[in-house]
């Protein structure tokens, strides 16, 4: 029995990590603690961690309306063409700080990043 827990436990050791979809309590958390460091947060590799969970939360988000169009529905919302977007960090974090707190913790950055670009882009008629 022992022989099988230790066999287990390297196992796991060895096995990559699934991919873990940032929450928006974690994404605050990590940008509090970047503010916290001032100039030195520019060193930071949780910098570039946030930067690739947004885009990745973008990139979802457009597959998502894609997919809405493809299927012959109307797409949720109506964003301008990729990389021409006004949309800052300060704008995703607030609107990320707008959530409440008790909800955070239980968000995706994908579903609140989806959230987000669906208020600010409604589509016209």
């Amino acid at each position: 029995m022992r022989k099988m827990i230790i066999g287990l436990a390297a196992i796991c050791a060895i096995m990559p990590v699934a991919a873990h979809a940032m929450s928006v309590a974690e994404f605050l958390a990590k940008t509090d603690a970047l503010k916290a460091q001032g100039v030195l947060a520019m060193a930071s590799p949780d910098i570039g961690l946030l930067r690739d969970d947004i885009g990745k939360a973008s990139d979802a988000y457009r597959a998502g309306l894609a997919a809405e169009v493809a299927a012959g529905r109307k797409p949720s919302s109506c964003p301008p063409p990729k990389g021409t977007a006004k949309v800052t960090s300060d704008d995703i974090i607030a609107a990320f700080r707008a959530l409440p707190a008790s909800q955070r913790a239980r968000t995706s950055t994908k579903v609140a990043f989806a959230s987000f670009m669906t208020k600010r882009y409604p589509c016209k008629g």
